[in-house]
């Protein structure tokens, strides 16, 4: 489902969304501003700030340095913001604003090593060629920040490759930012600058993703990890199933740990589904439970998941102002003969 075209804002049906990663056709697209155009030929990436070697990189420097592929499941943090009540302001997305992709290109932290990044700087800021008017703030280009511990980790990289093709236009060609774990607005697209702070970053989008009037949440506490979450991806909500027994799929991710349980409540009872092994060690858990159906009739079905850490998926929404990290139980309704 396509939201806006301009800028490119679409959701994957959660049929799509299978034991491995989505084709690039399918991943969901999210846009702040509409896609720049940039030729790859021409186009630099710029450190600057508190390097010791700030300079600026070509495409074929950057392909220079060691080469990695990682398979990764990206979610905006917005995804079920229509779960909630009421329902915040911005894009309306229902639960397909997440997907599995492999993404090729190099560390982060490599290429902060050859750049020298000092000590002293307390943040990294990223910006993308995107750009476009917020209201009080004027006109900006999207930016985001990243601490130096975990830009340095071994986890978030730099991408020009998806699904083993070149990056597509509408997810960050030439280059990304990919922070694994993290909700997406973190994964900079067109990034053409990394600036090395010596100063906390207090730019418009990293003021916007914040947790506010949320019970539970400190406020303004900075949407972050992504927050343990399944879905059940087949049988559809409202399908009509025949009498047969049959075998319900579904996916879960975790930003913070692996996920540990997935249980399917079927007539009121929680059961156990069985779990596969991580996407590559990196990408989501694939689920799969047999189900005997009841009497004909309509039938209610509801899909949790549990991390290595403990935490489960809440019975209900729990609204904030931004919409951010509705990790509600997935429930959908089907009818039995």
């Amino acid at each position: 489902m396509r939201h806006t075209e301009v800028p490119p804002n679409a959701e994957i049906a959660l049929g799509e969304l299978g034991d491995g990663p989505v084709p690039n056709g399918s991943l969901y697209t999210r846009c702040n501003f509409p896609v720049p155009p940039l030729d790859a030929a021409t186009w630099r990436l710029e450190l600057a700030g508190a390097f010791d070697r700030p300079r600026s990189w070509t495409m074929d420097e950057l392909r220079a340095l060691p080469h990695l592929e990682r398979t990764i499941t990206m979610e905006c943090a917005g995804n079920g913001r229509t779960l909630m009540t009421p329902i915040p302001p911005g894009t309306p997305w229902g639960l397909g604003a997440v997907g599995t992709t492999r993404f090729g290109g190099i560390r982060l932290a490599d290429l902060l090593i050859a750049s020298g990044l000092r000590t002293t700087a307390v943040e990294l800021v990223f910006t993308g060629a995107d750009r476009g008017s917020v209201g009080a703030d004027g006109t900006v280009p999207y930016e985001f920040n990243l601490d130096p511990t975990t830009a340095g980790c071994d986890g978030p990289m730099l991408a020009w490759a998806m699904g083993g093709e070149p990056l597509p236009a509408e997810h960050g060609s030439p280059l990304r930012l990919v922070v694994p774990g993290q909700y997406g607005m973190r994964s900079v697209k067109w990034l053409t600058r990394i600036t090395a702070a010596d100063e906390p970053f207090e730019g418009h989008f990293p003021r916007k993703y914040r947790y506010r009037g949320q019970s539970g949440v400190p406020e303004e506490t900075p949407v972050g990890p992504i927050r343990v979450r399944s879905l059940i991806t087949w049988p559809s909500d409202g399908a009509r199933l025949s009498t047969a027994p049959v075998t319900m799929r579904g996916i879960a991710w975790s930003g913070e740990c692996p996920i540990e349980r997935v249980e399917v409540q079927l007539d009121g009872a929680w059961v156990a589904a069985t779990l596969g092994e991580p996407l590559d060690g990196t990408g989501h858990v694939a689920w799969r439970l047999e189900w005997r159906l009841p009497a004909p009739g309509t039938s209610s079905v509801a899909v949790r998941a549990t991390d290595a850490a403990g935490q489960l998926q809440p019975d209900r929404s729990v609204w904030n102002e931004g919409g951010y990290g509705n990790n509600v139980i997935h429930r959908i309704s089907v009818t039995v003969g």
